[in-house]
């Protein structure tokens, strides 16, 4: 089972972004084969709060799920964070091979409705942001 954490940050703008870290990464981590981040972001029409209208907050749990079920199967990728809030919803992933990446990610999508989604992607072997997110937000498990 994976163990995640969340923690309310503060956005750009000042509102709130749930930031939810996974926290059971270090096999994929330190085997220094997941080389690459991919950033996959939504920009939504947001409410006043900054968080998504209730449609939308759907859609985002349903491509969630759909994308940690792919991921959890075909060992190519591990997502490490979701941030939503300021009118944005961020997907955050590791991957050892961008064209496999794309293939399982445009599959584990293909029975989810569109969304207007920005993808980038850029060598981070030392995984700088897990570890800047990780060092801002992590709350440790209280078992």
């Amino acid at each position: 089972m994976d163990k995640w954490w969340s923690y309310p940050a503060d956005g750009e703008n000042g509102k709130t972004v749930i930031v939810s870290g996974r926290d059971d990464v270090g096999k994929f981590k330190d085997n220094g084969k997941y080389i690459y981040r991919i950033d996959v972001t939504w920009r939504y029409n947001a409410l006043p709060s900054g968080m998504p209208e209730e449609g939308d907050a759907a859609l985002m749990e349903e491509a969630t799920d759909a994308l940690q079920a792919a991921f959890s199967k075909d060992k190519v990728a591990v997502m490490t964070g979701i941030y939503t809030g300021d009118g944005r919803r961020d997907w955050v992933f590791y991957t050892k091979n961008l064209k496999i990446f794309s293939l399982v990610f445009n599959k584990a999508l293909e029975n989810v409705d569109p969304m207007p989604l920005e993808i980038d992607a850029e060598e981070d072997a030392s995984w700088d942001e897990y570890n800047h997110m990780r060092d801002l937000t992590y709350i440790p498990d209280e078992d």
